[in-house]
């Protein structure tokens, strides 16, 4: 698809300087809940009779903080930080882009239809950054939560062997240095660049009617409480609800290609659990039941509102400072 340049450039350096803005804000807000939801969503099934590694969020963070400090929370930020201006940027000027090739005239008003589609459209373009950036996350997550259960275990034994099989099970787990040793080892090891795309298709499955749902409510909520197409008067907590009730829309629509995507993501690359996004659907649906697709969930949630009402406050308001 082609897209038809905006009649400014000045308007395409704005929403890339706003989406920049709104996603670190996003990032800082959000973090720790997405560390929750990863964690629980990698925790291996439990065996019957065994009680799984963590009972739900509180309980996650609790463990997680124990072992790690507050810094566990914020374990794998590295590489979104890396790439959160690259990515934001590139979803709102994306969706600017959308909106002047959706608009019936230069200037006039976009309906909440056509947002949906200037946000399907995003979300297929940072679908591309967003593959490798959640797979580093990831597993870097997903790293803490084992070391975390190793030294849980060792912790139960005796004084003496506590010790020594904390050590052995956190030496074990910690495989990744860091963001940058992540991709590292997968291009050295894991089929070059296409194992940073391991994942590429339930993020579109993730991203594309994820965005249009997050941008067409968003857009939708700013009408309601407007009373009309022009929403240039709403006040910051009117940007703000909108925001954070858009976000929690985004994972009520999509959370289960989420939880799919991390699993295969995660997954071994020399003895995979996994043969592909079907396969896992089947599996954990088979394992768990409808439940397993929404592990997570909660903390999910409670990340969404809060870091999108950022996110799109700080845009709003950056993109009007801009003029």
């Amino acid at each position: 698809m082609i897209f038809i340049v905006k009649d400014s450039m000045g308007d395409v350096a704005k929403d890339l300087a706003s989406g920049t803005v709104g996603g670190v804000a996003q990032l800082v807000v959000g973090h720790p809940f997405d560390t929750i939801k990863v964690k629980l969503q990698s925790q291996p099934t439990p065996l019957p009779g065994e009680l799984p590694k963590y009972s739900g969020a509180i309980d996650a963070v609790k463990k997680t903080v124990a072992a790690e400090g507050a810094g566990g929370l914020y374990k794998g930020m590295g590489a979104p930080l890396a790439t959160v201006a690259a990515f934001n940027a590139l979803l709102f000027s994306v969706r600017g882009q959308m909106e002047t090739l959706l608009r019936s005239s230069p200037g006039a008003p976009l309906t909440v239809n056509q947002q949906f589609v200037a946000g399907a459209g995003a979300g297929f373009a940072v679908s591309f950054l967003a593959t490798p950036t959640e797979l580093i996350k990831c597993r870097l997550q997903a790293q803490g939560a084992s070391a975390t259960a190793g030294v849980t275990t060792a912790a139960v034994t005796e004084a003496g062997a506590a010790t020594t099989a904390a050590g052995a099970a956190t030496a074990k787990a910690v495989k990744y240095g860091g963001p940058m040793d992540v991709a590292k080892q997968v291009l050295r090891s894991e089929g070059g660049v296409r194992g940073l795309y391991k994942g590429l298709f339930p993020t579109f499955a993730r991203e594309v009617p994820g965005n249009a749902t997050m941008f067409g409510v968003y857009e939708y909520l700013k009408q309601y409480m407007a009373g009309g197409t022009d929403t240039s008067g709403l006040g910051r907590g009117s940007l703000m609800l909108a925001g954070g009730l858009a976000g929690g829309a985004f994972w009520g629509a999509v959370y289960p290609t989420d939880v799919i995507k991390s699993v295969i993501q995660i997954d071994d690359y020399k003895n995979p659990k996994y043969s592909g996004s079907i396969d896992a659907f089947k599996k954990i649906l088979k394992s768990e039941g409808v439940g397993g697709l929404y592990k997570g969930f909660g903390p999910a949630m409670g990340r969404s509102v809060p870091a999108n009402a950022a996110c799109f406050l700080a845009y709003e308001i950056t993109r009007s400072s801009l003029g």
